[in-house]
């Protein structure tokens, strides 16, 4: 080896092993005040109460709001992107390479068109199903294998108000299912950081009416 490679070698960063502890949860959403409390920012919604419960905090880091918490030796990274929902890709694959995220530990929260409101699906890959968060984040990771958590917000609109629809404010009936879809959703995220997603997707994939009726039983006990 001559001298110069052997500079090289020895200035060359060590390799970075990924801890299958850490996780980088990734809501998505839109930033901003027109925003806030819309349907297609239901992402942001749900790991503001992940955050929340762990008594965690965000800071405004690069591409993103940014908090880390702890679950059971678990570290999980939680990403607001701030890029727009059509730009989330960019946040997602420089914050995977800062901590060196396995792609098994993305976990990835979306509201979803395709399901009815009140649904809940956990998968663990997938296609971008017509979602433009997805659909940029597949492209800047050039794969998806990693998992979703998605939010049914239904398709009550009538034609040409899909824009409108997504980008409207929840009304009153859903205002008053929301808060146990979130809840229900922020403990699948603890769930899948601890026992993985194919155990927690049994618990995780539920709709709003099984889960009224779990409320309704546990009050008659």
């Amino acid at each position: 080896m001559n001298l110069w490679n052997w500079i090289i070698q020895l200035f060359k960063k060590k390799e970075v092993i990924a801890s299958p502890m850490k996780y980088l949860i990734c809501g998505l959403g839109n930033p901003g005040a027109d925003y806030e409390l819309t349907r297609h920012n239901v992402g942001f919604e749900v790991v503001d109460n992940l955050v929340s419960s762990k008594d965690g905090s965000y800071e405004d880091e690069r591409h993103g709001l940014v908090a880390t918490i702890k679950h059971r030796g678990r570290t999980l990274i939680v990403l607001k992107p701030m890029t727009y929902m059509n730009l989330s890709g960019k946040a997602v694959r420089y914050w995977m390479q800062k901590h060196n995220i396995l792609p098994a530990n993305l976990l990835v929260v979306v509201d979803d068109l395709n399901l009815p409101f009140g649904t809940v699906r956990l998968r663990k890959r997938g296609k971008d199903g017509g979602h433009n968060g997805l659909k940029d984040i597949n492209a800047n990771l050039g794969h998806q294998n990693y998992a979703r958590l998605r939010i049914g917000i239904g398709r009550s609109y009538n034609k040409g108000q899909q824009v409108d629809y997504v980008l409207g404010k929840w009304d009153d009936d859903e205002k008053r299912l929301l808060p146990k879809i979130i809840e229900h959703s922020v403990k699948s995220i603890l769930s899948l950081s601890v026992a993985g997603a194919d155990r927690t997707m049994n618990q995780a994939n539920k709709t709003i009416a099984s889960l009224d009726n779990e409320s309704t039983h546990q009050a008659d006990d």
